[in-house]
């Protein structure tokens, strides 16, 4: 480091727990960027001062996690128009103190399932598991690019409100309840990909999984649980032993962080060293239990 060096920061209520330190330390190394970056723990009702702190020390910009990804909307210059639409940023750019924010999850999302192969256009077909702050950026990113989403929720009322919210896309959505009678129906009449957005299955709850009908799922759906603590959740297990492809929520945390990078520093993201570098933290203190 030097008197040069750009400082970027993830923020959140906790934030002791987040990958992107290693990851995006990893990008600034590998492509000779002068940069760092670090954790700040930011509480709710600090952000404002927050916010304002990012043109003060000319920070190169921020990543927001929860609870904060809503809070700090309204208090930067100007927004995408998918983080208006889903109502949350994740990322925030500096430009020359003035603050642009944007949501990477659903660019990063279509990114992760582009390397699998797995494409969303109007032939294609995803049922989504959850309605919260995930799935918005999910469903948004997926309708938009013309696929049919079906929403599965246990409120089916909030799922039917996403659902009413992003009816101008050109992808048709459609809710269910999320029971296993209704998601067996809906995997019988054949789907692309199946999506976990939910927490459920998540460490240290890792015994849990959604109530999927897995007898149902064929074995040419793709299936993706955005968890990645543990690594292969019971959910992912359940899958691969029907014969279905399955990926995890890492690709989409370095995809996502990827379109953050270049944000920054207009610089292409070094993918594979970001994957490497959450791989190389996760993989000891992460196993499937």
């Amino acid at each position: 480091m030097s008197g040069t060096t750009r400082v970027a920061a993830v923020w959140g209520y906790p934030v002791k727990h987040s990958a992107s330190p290693v990851m995006h330390n990893a990008a600034f190394a590998a492509t000779g960027f002068d940069g760092v970056y670090v954790a700040c723990e930011v509480a709710p009702e600090r952000i404002r001062e927050a916010v304002a702190g990012i043109r003060a020390l000319n920070l190169l910009g921020v990543n927001v996690t929860v609870p904060l990804k809503e809070l700090v909307l309204p208090l930067l210059d100007a927004v995408s128009e998918r983080a208006k639409a889903i109502r949350a940023v994740n990322t925030i750019v500096n430009r020359d103190g003035t603050l642009w924010g944007d949501s990477t999850d659903g660019p990063g999302f279509l990114a992760a399932i582009d390397s699998a192969g797995i494409r969303a256009d109007t032939g294609s077909r995803f049922v989504v598991l959850g309605a919260g702050g995930s799935a918005r950026a999910v469903v948004y990113a997926l309708a938009e690019r013309g696929a049919s989403v079906v929403i599965a929720n246990r409120s089916r009322e909030r799922a039917t409100m996403l659902a009413q919210e992003f009816a101008h896309l050109s992808g048709n959505i459609t809710v269910i309840a999320l029971t296993e009678d209704e998601i067996g129906n809906t995997l019988g009449d054949g789907a692309t990909a199946l999506i976990n957005t939910t927490s459920v299955g998540m460490s240290p709850h890792s015994e849990e999984m959604p109530p999927i009908p897995i007898d149902a799922l064929s074995p040419d759906t793709f299936v993706i649980d955005l968890i990645y603590k543990p690594f292969e959740t019971r959910f992912l297990s359940a899958a691969q032993k029907r014969g279905c492809r399955t990926q995890n929520g890492v690709e989409m945390l370095v995809q996502q962080g990827a379109v953050a990078f270049e944000h920054w520093t207009g610089v292409h993201a070094p993918v594979n060293v970001m994957r490497e570098a959450v791989v190389g933290l996760l993989g000891d203190r992460v196993a499937f239990r």
